[in-house]
């Protein structure tokens, strides 16, 4: 299967790869944490965020290509910009900062 024909998704501390036809899963690759995953495909690389730590994965079999746990840059979350054309990133981020911070003024008026 080639590369175009999937979906990549990052939900809850995993990275899932969808058939874009069919909307199939093909693979499921654990990451680190349960919080939201920042996902972009990038020249033939998936690049997730989470808990503050970085994973390139294989985007045929999930496989992880390299990790790197950014040492000292805390767990929160984590923007990805690369030279191509950008395939996701800041917008996703945004929107869960914006959830988060609904979900915390919401969390405060009900007490």
């Amino acid at each position: 299967m080639k590369v175009e024909a999937l979906v990549f998704v990052g939900i809850r501390g995993s990275v899932v790869a969808l058939n874009r036809a069919t909307g199939e899963q093909l693979w499921a690759t654990r990451l680190k944490g349960y919080d939201f995953v920042n996902v972009v495909l990038d020249r033939g690389a998936v690049f997730a965020t989470s808990c503050g730590e970085i994973f390139c994965l294989d985007p045929l079999t999930g496989v992880v290509l390299w990790h790197n746990r950014l040492k000292g840059f805390g767990t929160g979350l984590a923007t990805i910009a690369t030279g191509a054309r950008a395939e996701g990133g800041a917008g996703a981020v945004l929107a869960e900062r914006q959830r988060q911070a609904q979900a915390a003024a919401a969390s405060t008026a009900a007490m």
